[in-house]
């Protein structure tokens, strides 16, 4: 299945893509896309109730998608996953994977505006994946009885709060608008394998990363028997597994949004999302 959200910011409302590519609301299901849902085999639940044959409502195609999951307990990011990119970031492979939070007010639509806090945002395309059942201590063999499913999203780094301003990565990370989500969630069956599909980013049209998942470090079950470890993951949570090379980081010199650019990306089977700079407005009190 293909599960998206549809709807204004913060009344979105459950839908699925269909077979022949259209929307339809699933309201009437009863359930968001949330810890409670995935908790409780709501995707097998879901299934059985599409396969009695429902009247689903169809959803217009210009109607605003928001993230295809309701905001989860956290975001776990997985940095410097691929080695191309530890090496223009001027560091080394990791010898385990390096772990950083999102803040989950940063999730937002995949076609919603990028808003700039700073001037040295950056562009990071990433395959991510939504825990389907609470995981703690999980084993690599059985790391992947815990995955509901993928979703695309681009992990966007304001580098000034993060390089220059000291302390954790977070800073620079969990900014409002820095993690589009979509535009689906696709189940397992969807993607036989995660660790080989094409991921790309283009900037005002200029393809700027390109790579496939097979060049992770770290791989999809390692990732989430790694977290597992240190944390108990609860039903919906995202792990973003990194980025490759291309970011605005890595470039000499350095190269960074600006407003008004536009900035595409996606992965097989994971459609693409879309993203117009914009700049902070003032907020006077």
């Amino acid at each position: 299945m293909k599960l998206i959200r549809h709807g204004s910011p913060g009344s979105e409302r459950p839908g699925i893509i269909l077979y022949d590519g259209s929307r339809a609301d699933v309201s009437v299901f009863g359930e968001d896309y949330d810890e409670a849902f995935f908790g409780s085999n709501g995707l097998a639940r879901l299934a059985g109730w599409l396969a009695t044959g429902p009247s689903l409502p169809a959803v217009s195609d210009d109607i605003r998608l928001g993230p295809p999951i309701c905001r989860p307990s956290k975001l776990v990011c997985i940095g410097l996953n691929y080695a191309d990119h530890a090496a223009e970031s001027g560091m080394k492979p990791p010898k385990e994977p390096v772990l950083f939070f999102k803040s989950t007010t940063a999730i937002c639509g995949p076609f919603d505006n990028l808003i700039l806090p700073g001037n040295k945002t950056d562009w990071e395309v990433e395959l991510a994946l939504v825990i389907g059942r609470r995981a703690s201590y999980v084993t690599r063999e059985c790391a992947m009885d815990y995955v509901a499913g993928y979703v695309l999203h681009n992990d966007y780094s304001e580098r000034e709060f993060q390089v220059e301003r000291g302390g954790q990565w977070c800073k620079g990370k969990g900014c409002d608008t820095f993690a589009p989500l979509g535009p689906f969630l696709a189940t397992q069956d969807e993607i036989p394998d995660p660790n080989s599909l094409d991921l790309w980013l283009r900037v005002n049209g200029e393809t700027i990363q390109q790579s496939n998942t097979r060049n992770f470090i770290f791989s999809v079950p390692e990732v989430v028997s790694y977290v597992s470890r240190f944390m108990t993951l609860l039903p919906g949570d995202v792990i973003s597994t990194g980025t490759p090379s291309g970011v605005g980081l890595g470039f000499d010199p350095p190269r960074y949004l600006r407003e008004g650019d536009i900035v595409e990306l996606g992965i097989d089977g994971l459609g693409s999302s879309r993203q117009v700079a914009t700049a902070r407005k003032s907020v006077h009190v």
